[in-house]
């Protein structure tokens, strides 16, 4: 146990200080020996899984989008557990293996059992695509909202059992959905729900996309009008209210793909951007009275360094660098290199896609799910795309640009800049897939963070991170004053003459679910000098002389923390 102190203005102050004078040193140069992942899809269980995108020979334009994953511990046992979109089917029945849904339960051994049905997922009927965890109800148990090709699912988590919730305003409208993202936007305590749409599409307005010959190819998204995306703000008693107009997030173009969220200007109140496929990324940022201001024209976020808009996919945002300030990430399709815009203050981003390194390798490649993570402990976010195209026909005569693409995993040397993590150091990162969906979680409660990643029309991918000789500390939290996940809890650690910074939220990558919990690597550090919790509702508590290698559970206001059991640490 430990003390918490609520901070007053001297030692906000003083705290705000020390951020300032004494940035994250960070490592000199990558040290890639401690990365090393190990796929162990099979041998947890999870084998049995496919993603069905629909085909059947009409080469639909929504075939090419899918998937999301998460990890969510559903039943409140401790470990993550794994959902997986499986997708859906049109015209032709549907095969023997199909479930809109797959739950699969963490058993604590490393393995995993199909309990779809036994958790009220089995028999849904949508073509799944996204996936969004957070207890919208404050009743101590983790809900599903799920994006669809039609109406989208808000699913309550009833002590282990999901039950639809068709009242909760959430499923009125039927348009194509992609990722989704749970927010308080207004502070009032209460999460509210950004949907992401992509475009104005069905199969009975599908398109004749020829490419020389008067075969049929995959249209491109050009070809079709986008979808605003949609601001649902929580009534209070479990449904929401459609405010995209009075909220000021309306863009009428659409073609959302990924959302991120971060207080960037630090007054408290959450901002978020979003990356659009092929109409410019969108910065919203909160003018704290239940409205927004976009601002990615003017911020420097909208387009490429040469003023063009680019295909927007996957995106994740985070402190990558000394500054302590945050930059964001965007997937963007191949010919296009990753997205890396660092926040600069006074509402103003610098592209460093270039400058990070991060540029040239990621050219080749088509990035859907992107996550920041530090990978391999060493006190510094890491970037790890999941890569795959999506016009299997239209790449003939590539020498460099294929169909099945593999992971990237790019290695933070502590200053912002990468280096791409060699494959053949690492056997998955020579997995070629058709990747979509991933996400991160520490599924079998060692420390470090594993991979799960879904393919479109194909499986699944479950990564065991095997880093080992390198201290961690994992947090997560209880608000107690507001939304019970305390979405948009902002977390400092001090510690090793460094600070780092994380915030427990939703939303990231593509289409899917990453662990709700703040993890940090602590390379060789033995304590925690302190940690410095600012709670959405504005509440700073602090709290000195953590020790490493544990998870710490805080409850908001508390004057002491929790540690929680962790039967898989090795370290």
């Amino acid at each position: 146990m430990n003390t918490a102190v609520t901070c007053g203005i001297v030692l906000l102050f003083a705290v705000s200080f020390w951020i300032t004078g004494c940035q994250m040193s960070g490592d000199t140069a990558p040290d890639q020996g401690f990365i090393r992942f190990t796929e162990v899809t099979a041998e947890a269980g999870l084998a049995g899984f496919r993603h069905d995108n629909g085909e059947d020979g009409e080469k639909y334009y929504a075939e090419q989008m899918g998937s999301g994953a998460g990890f969510i511990d559903y039943d409140g046992d401790g470990w993550l557990d794994i959902i997986l979109a499986g997708g859906g089917y049109w015209d032709r029945a549907p095969h023997f293996w199909y479930k809109s849904l797959w739950m699969y339960r963490n058993m604590g051994d490393g393995t995993f059992i199909d309990v779809t049905g036994a958790a009220g997922l089995e028999g849904l009927d949508a073509f799944t695509l996204g996936v969004a965890a957070a207890d919208y109800d404050n009743d101590g148990d983790r809900d599903l909202l799920i994006t669809s090709l039609n109406e989208n699912m808000l699913l309550e988590n009833k002590q282990g059992v999901f039950q639809a919730r068709e009242d909760a305003g959430l499923s009125l409208e039927d348009e194509w959905s992609s990722s989704a993202m749970w927010m308080d936007g207004n502070r009032d305590g209460r999460l509210d729900v950004y949907v992401g749409n992509y475009a104005d599409w069905t199969p009975e307005t599908d398109k004749f996309c020829p490419e020389g010959a008067m075969e049929k190819l995959y249209c491109i998204p050009a070809d079709y009008e986008g979808r605003a995306s949609r601001y649902y703000e929580a009534a209070g008693d479990g449904t929401f209210m459609d405010r995209t107009q009075e909220a000021g997030v309306h863009h009428a173009l659409g073609k959302a793909l990924g959302m991120a969220e971060w207080d960037f200007n630090q007054d408290g109140w959450p901002d978020f951007a979003v990356a659009n496929d092929g109409e410019g990324d969108l910065l919203f940022l909160n003018n704290q009275d239940g409205t927004f201001s976009e601002r990615g024209v003017q911020s420097g976020i909208a387009f490429s360094e040469h003023g063009e808009a680019r295909a927007g996919m996957g995106i994740d945002i985070g402190v990558v660098d000394q500054t302590g300030h945050p930059s964001v990430f965007v997937g963007n399709f191949s010919t296009e290199m990753i997205g890396v815009y660092r926040y600069l203050g006074n509402g103003l981003f610098a592209d460093r896609a270039a400058r990070s390194q991060i540029g040239q390798p990621s050219l080749n490649t088509l990035t859907f799910g992107l996550m920041l993570m530090d990978v391999d402990l060493d006190t510094d976010l890491d970037l790890l795309a999941a890569n795959g195209h999506v016009y299997p026909d239209r790449l003939a005569g590539q020498d460099k640009i294929t169909y099945e693409q593999r992971a990237q995993l790019f290695e933070n040397d502590g200053t912002g800049l990468f280096a791409e993590v060699p494959p053949s150091t690492t056997p998955p990162l020579e997995i070629e897939m058709v990747a979509r969906g991933a996400a991160y979680g520490d599924y079998d409660r060692d420390g470090d963070l594993d991979i799960l990643i879904v393919e479109n029309n194909g499986p699944a991918h479950l990564w065991r991170n095997e880093v080992s000789g390198r201290n961690w500390l994992r947090i997560t939290v209880t608000g107690t004053n507001g939304n019970r996940d305390a979405f948009g809890t902002h977390i400092r650690v001090y510690a090793g003459g460094q600070v780092q910074q994380r915030r427990i939220r939703s939303g990231g990558s593509y289409l899917s679910q990453n662990e709700i919990a703040a993890a940090f690597g602590m390379r060789e550090a033995a304590v925690v000098d302190s940690l410095r919790v600012n709670w959405p509702d504005g509440q700073v508590q602090v709290f000195y002389d953590v020790p490493v290698n544990i998870e710490v559970h805080l409850t908001q206001g508390q004057e002491d923390w929790n540690e929680r059991p962790m039967p898989g640490a090795v370290n």
